[in-house]
Formats: structure tokens, C-alpha cells, sequence
């Protein structure tokens, strides 16, 4: 029998020792992966690279159609219910006066009626209407982060600010935290929800699938690290704006074309 050396012994035992630890390890390193923002490109042959992932939303072409909506929930499995939204459209009516009506039936699913019967106002002392399509604005300094109590909700290293539901202990913190209102609470299952712009897509190299089913291209996302890319280009070009721009939270959606009094 062959006698194995002192040398040996110690190397064998290293080893299984580091074999050990990356097996028992790894739920967390798929964790850090995530958290790192780190993707392989789909022709799995180019390597790796670093995005930084936006968003904009063109309200000049939306037509509140839903289909955005319905996408989403087929998507990620979000309840049918419509307190249960990732992205949902809103409907902005002002009038002459400068009132603002605003609606979301159903998170606006099924599209919208011509015109809203409690509004309070004739339609013929309406000014403007419009769409806005709203979904998590993945803050770069993104209050709903710094609240958790566990580290549950992080902000990746591509823009992405995902939630870790195994870690989510469901104290709804962030909730109240977040002032786009783009959070909800899962009570079959104790836990947050959100938007993630489909990271599990994008990561893939795929749009988001409300992206992908818009009938008139009103949604646009993109790489702001690439300047010839389709959404830097579309910023570009047109007069943008973010929501709440005063909190100081820094969103990565930028609306085009919205008008005073959308919140």
C-alpha cells in the first residue's frame, strides 16, 4: 500500500476543506453574485460585463392600453388582485382650472373608460389628459435600502434594487418608506414585492416584459454606461423629468413629456 506523505495529507485535507465551504456556501455566493450585479452576456462566450441599467417612459405616445400591466403579472406571478402591482398606469385629467383628477382601475389592466363619471367637471372643461405608467424608479440612493432592519433589500451594482424574500421578514418598513408607492405586501406569503425591471431577464440579456409587449414603444430601457445605446440616445433628444425630484432619492426613471401635477 502506498504510504501517503505529511505533505499530501495536509493538501488532501485543505481540499475537502474549501470543498466543503463552497458547498455549504453557495445559496450565499448566488446571493452575492446577484448583489454584485454581475451578468454573463447570452452568447456565453464574450465574458462578463458591467451595465447600469435605466428606464424612461415616453407619456407623449402611452395610450393607457394595459397591456403593460397584464405582462407583468404573467410575468412575475404578481396576484390578479389590484392592490397587487408591479407597474401599474394612471390616468392624469386636468382640467381648465388646473384641478387634477387622477385614476387607475385596476391598476389600469383593462385600459380605461373615455371619460371618468366622478370626475366632477363637464368633459368639455377639460384641458388635457394623459397616461403615466408607473413602476419602481430603482433609486440610487433609495430610502426603502437604508430602513430594512435584515439587509433583505439591496441595491445591486447594475441600478437594480432587489428584494431577498427569504431574508424578508415582512415588517413592512420599506413600505412606508418608499414615496413612489411602488412596494406591496404578499400576506400569503409574509413577504414584499416589487418591481425589478425582470432582472431575471435583463440579466439574460432580454427587456423587461412590460418593454417588450408596449404596442407603441411608450417604455424604453437601457444601459446609461453605453452613449449609443437606445435609451442614452432617447434621453438625448427629449425633455425628460423624474418624479419627486426634491427627495433627493435619485430614481432611474425618467418620464417624457408628463405634465404639472403628476406625483
Amino acid at each position: 500500500m502506498k504510504r501517503i506523505s505529511r505533505r499530501d495529507f495536509i493538501s488532501m485535507g485543505t481540499k475537502g476543506l474549501v470543498g466543503g465551504i463552497l458547498i455549504s456556501g453557495f445559496p450565499y455566493l448566488l446571493r452575492e453574485i446577484a448583489k454584485n450585479g454581475i451578468a454573463a452576456r447570452a452568447a456565453g462566450d464574450e465574458g462578463l460585463e458591467r451595465h447600469y441599467w435605466g428606464f424612461a417612459v415616453d407619456n407623449e405616445k402611452c395610450i393607457g392600453c394595459g397591456r403593460c400591466v397584464v405582462a407583468c403579472k404573467n410575468e412575475n406571478k404578481v396576484p390578479w388582485e389590484p392592490e397587487f402591482n408591479r407597474t401599474w398606469v394612471e390616468r392624469y385629467i386636468i382640467g381648465e382650472k388646473e384641478e387634477v383628477f387622477v385614476d387607475s382601475p385596476n391598476g389600469g389592466r383593462d385600459g380605461f373608460q373615455n371619460f371618468p363619471p366622478k370626475l366632477g367637471i363637464p368633459e368639455s372643461e377639460v384641458w388635457k389628459s394623459f397616461f403615466v405608467p408607473k413602476l419602481c424608479n430603482q433609486c440610487d440612493k433609495p430610502p426603502c435600502v437604508t430602513v430594512c432592519p435584515v439587509g433583505a433589500t439591496y441595491l445591486t451594482e447594475d441600478g437594480v434594487v432587489l428584494i431577498d424574500q427569504q431574508h424578508c421578514i415582512g415588517c413592512r418598513y420599506c413600505i412606508q418608506a418608499c414615496p413612489y408607492g411602488a412596494r406591496f405586501f404578499l400576506p400569503e406569503h409574509g413577504v414584499v414585492d416589487k418591481c425589478t425591471w425582470c432582472y431575471h431577464r435583463i440579466s439574460r440579456g432580454l427587456v423587461p416584459a412590460c418593454v417588450e409587449v408596449c404596442p407603441v414603444k411608450a417604455r424604453v430601457f437601457g444601459d446609461l454606461n453605453d452613449p449609443a445605446g437606445t435609451l442614452k440616445t432617447t434621453l438625448a433628444s427629449k425633455r425628460f423629468y423624474v418624479l419627486k425630484p426634491e427627495l433627493g432619492t435619485a430614481p432611474k426613471v425618467s418620464y417624457i413629456g408628463f405634465e404639472k401635477g403628476v406625483r
